[in-house]
């Protein structure tokens, strides 16, 4: 393995310069997507790097229920400061390990209160609740399924179709007719984008790996900025999303639960820029920045590093997996 083993655990940092020039530069739409891939394919494979770790440094300790050919010099060997980053890769698995399911289960019970709160109304796209306390959210449904409250479920189940969206009287009271339509198209463009794939993919991988937070952070952005396009393209007015955004914000300036993208994306902290974003011409929509611009080689890089991680951890698992088998079979 090597050096190579280490790489994973190091080279989320390449993504750093990304993250902030694909917020200001790239069509949110690109962004979210490659800042998601990134953090997914880079935590994937930094995990992976501390599990082959773990697995030499649990091969030293007494009483493991390992193979005693594991421990063997030739294994060890193929690890640099084995003593010391085997047996440090136990604890910080573990702690990954523990981390990621808790932010998991987390996921999981908000949107099953979240589902169960909504299980007694009828199962049409939106959902008007009478509460005074201003909120707005997306509630993504069951996947694989394109009609949108055809079917009931039953109380605290899912519609079926892409979701619905939540919104309270006390929102709906705070907005203009223009500014209403604006809310309800940014909350269909949550759904319509999968944007809670892409937010809880960039949360667990900073659970992963505290290198990958700053595209949690962008991914966050992004996804709002998304929405607030295709609100705008769909209204006809990038003036009227950005009232709505402006108001929504100042109306209910808590976030929502996480994993439920909301028009004021997560509190007052990117609004100002979302707001003057629309207040702009509209972003290009090119899919790819030219190479000889900053954030085009920022991208590269990004890319390049991810894809060298992805190497390093196939290469690591598979000369590992010789090294053992060549230990353990009978000389």
């Amino acid at each position: 393995m090597g050096v190579f083993v280490f790489l994973p655990l190091v080279l989320p940092l390449t993504a750093w310069p990304v993250a902030r020039l694909a917020e200001q530069r790239l069509h949110p739409r690109t962004a979210t997507r490659l800042l998601a891939a990134v953090a997914g394919v880079s935590a994937v494979c930094s995990t992976l790097c501390l599990g082959l770790l773990m697995i030499v440094g649990t091969a030293q300790l007494p009483g493991n229920p390992l193979p005693d050919s594991w421990s063997d010099p030739d294994v060890r060997a193929a690890l640099p400061y084995d003593e010391i980053a085997g047996r440090a890769a136990i604890p910080a698995l573990l702690a990954v390990l523990v981390s990621c399911a808790a932010a998991a289960w987390r996921h999981v019970r908000v949107r099953r209160r979240v589902v169960a709160a909504l299980g007694g109304l009828p199962p049409t796209p939106v959902a008007v609740l009478p509460d005074r306390t201003p909120y707005a959210y997306a509630v993504p449904g069951r996947e694989g399924h394109r009609r949108l409250g055809r079917e009931a479920r039953g109380p605290g189940r899912e519609t079926r179709g892409p979701g619905r969206v939540v919104v309270s009287t006390g929102m709906l009271a705070g907005l203009a007719p223009a500014e209403r339509r604006a809310l309800f198209a940014h909350e269909r463009a949550h759904l319509a984008g999968r944007h809670h794939r892409h937010l809880l993919t960039v949360h667990l991988a900073a659970r992963a790996n505290p290198f990958l937070r700053p595209l949690r952070t962008a991914v966050s952005y992004t996804a709002e900025r998304w929405a607030d396009e295709e609100a705008a393209a769909e209204v006809g007015s990038r003036r009227s999303v950005a009232r709505a955004i402006g108001k929504a914000a100042l109306l209910a300036p808590r976030a929502p639960a996480v994993g439920l993208p909301a028009l004021t994306g997560g509190g007052a902290g990117p609004v100002p820029r979302r707001v003057a974003a629309l207040m702009s011409p509209a972003p290009a929509g090119r899919a790819w920045p030219p190479v000889g611009t900053a954030v085009g080689l920022a991208a590269w890089c990004a890319a390049f590093g991810t894809t060298v991680s992805a190497l390093s951890s196939a290469n690591s698992a598979v000369t590992l997996f010789l090294v053992l088998r060549g230990a353990a079979s009978p000389m």
